[in-house]
């Protein structure tokens, strides 16, 4: 299954990244690839997320990478991340 991410998840994983290496340069950069490698994980598990209550649709799920929170879309054919939270937002 193919995953794509959202312009705004991008930017979200962007900005997440900066705020966390302005004072921990090793944990952002670990932080990261644990996020790259989940959404990896999702075209061939694209149910191992948990179904997001809050959405109140079945497709929308989330994987929880703490403190942050990535939420996708399922579809048929495709995997679409839609947004990177901390926990804090959602």
């Amino acid at each position: 299954m193919k995953v794509t991410w959202a312009p705004l998840a991008r930017e979200q994983t962007a900005n997440a990244f900066a705020y966390i290496s302005a004072e921990r340069p090793s944990a952002a950069l670990r932080w990261f690839e644990e996020i790259v490698e989940r959404a990896g994980s999702l075209s061939d598990f694209p149910d191992m997320g948990r179904m997001m209550r809050e959405a109140g649709r079945p497709e929308v799920r989330e994987v929880i990478i703490e403190p942050y929170r990535l939420i996708y879309r399922r579809d048929s054919d495709e995997v679409v991340i839609m947004g990177v939270f901390h926990s804090r937002q959602v």
